[in-house]
């Protein structure tokens, strides 16, 4: 790997995260690297200017924060081709995170970066878009929306807590009609998140698929599925006199839903490419430790194992 430029993005408001990535760019800048510095949080979006003032390529997009900095930077930088290194500086759970511990040594970690020592694993995302009248009309009248965990269909409003009546198709069939908190349409990483909490199932995020997930529906013939990775999920706002539906990316909001507006969810035609610096990784060790599953509190001899 080059390091040429690099973006390198912390948690806004966190004054550990800051210091680390004013570090880091003293060393990378001495190494004859580039740098563009900033702060990433809900009221602070450095990446289109990031990109929109580069005249260069962007070899790496350097993360200090949580897994929430992780995916707004995964939103931003993914459909162009950065790969990632997030690192949980001032985070939670750090699902998609390196352990500080194996960024304390800042300078060995460049050299292994120059020196193409480390893993890449990719993850799917999900893109989406809305859309007006029949299935005849294949112009959106949207943006293009990008999530790293998930899409979400539900109201929101300040006074009280709405009930949503929402109709799924995929590819072009209905499926089921909804009526509950809202519907999550997940990756294989959005699984451990939202979807784990609404009940949903966990998936390895080696895989490419989609989980279909409903939000505390008033049904109990509402179940999860997984799907393929090819379909198209689209979602469809009934009786939303109010207003009030909103299509949510990895938390955030995208847009509003008007009546007789669409959603269409699917895999997305970029990934997420994260460099994985432990040679110890492992994703179940992630789960045991993250989710306190009981192998990671109680511990017992097993006999049968050498």
């Amino acid at each position: 790997m080059q390091l040429k430029q690099v973006i390198i993005a912390h948690k806004a408001g966190d004054s550990s995260a800051k210091s680390s990535a004013e570090r880091c760019a003293k060393e990378l800048e001495a190494r004859g690297c580039h740098v563009l510095l900033g702060p990433s949080g809900p009221k602070d979006n450095p990446y289109p200017v990031f990109l929109a003032s580069s005249t260069q390529k962007i070899d790496l997009g350097i993360i200090l924060g949580g897994d929430g900095t992780a995916l707004t930077a995964a939103r931003h930088l993914s459909p162009e081709g950065i790969p990632l290194l997030a690192v949980n500086v001032g985070g939670h759970l750090g699902f998609l995170t390196e352990p500080f511990d194996s960024f304390k040594e800042t300078e060995a970690v460049w050299d292994r970066l120059l020196e193409d020592r480390f893993a890449v694993q990719s993850r799917m995302m999900l893109e989406a878009a809305l859309f007006e009248g029949d299935r005849l009309n294949r112009e959106p009248v949207s943006d293009r929306y990008l999530a790293l965990n998930e899409m979400c269909i539900k109201p929101a409003a300040v006074d009280r807590m709405l009930t949503s009546i929402l109709e799924m198709e995929i590819d072009g069939e209905i499926v089921d009609q909804y009526q509950g908190d809202g519907l999550l349409v997940a990756t294989p990483t959005g699984s451990t998140c939202y979807t784990v909490s609404a009940n949903g199932p966990i998936m390895h995020p080696g895989m490419n698929a989609i989980a279909v997930t409903p939000i505390c529906p008033l049904s109990l013939a509402s179940r999860p599925l997984i799907l393929p990775p090819g379909v198209v999920v689209s979602i469809w706002p009934l009786e939303d006199r109010d207003l009030n539906t909103k299509l949510w990316m990895d938390g955030a909001l995208a847009t509003a839903i008007w009546p007789g507006q669409r959603v269409d969810v699917k895999m997305a035609d970029c990934q997420a490419n994260f460099l994985i610096l432990r040679e110890d990784y492992s994703y179940f060790k992630t789960l045991r430790e993250k989710l306190l599953w009981a192998g990671a509190r109680l511990h017992y001899d097993n006999n049968h194992r050498s």
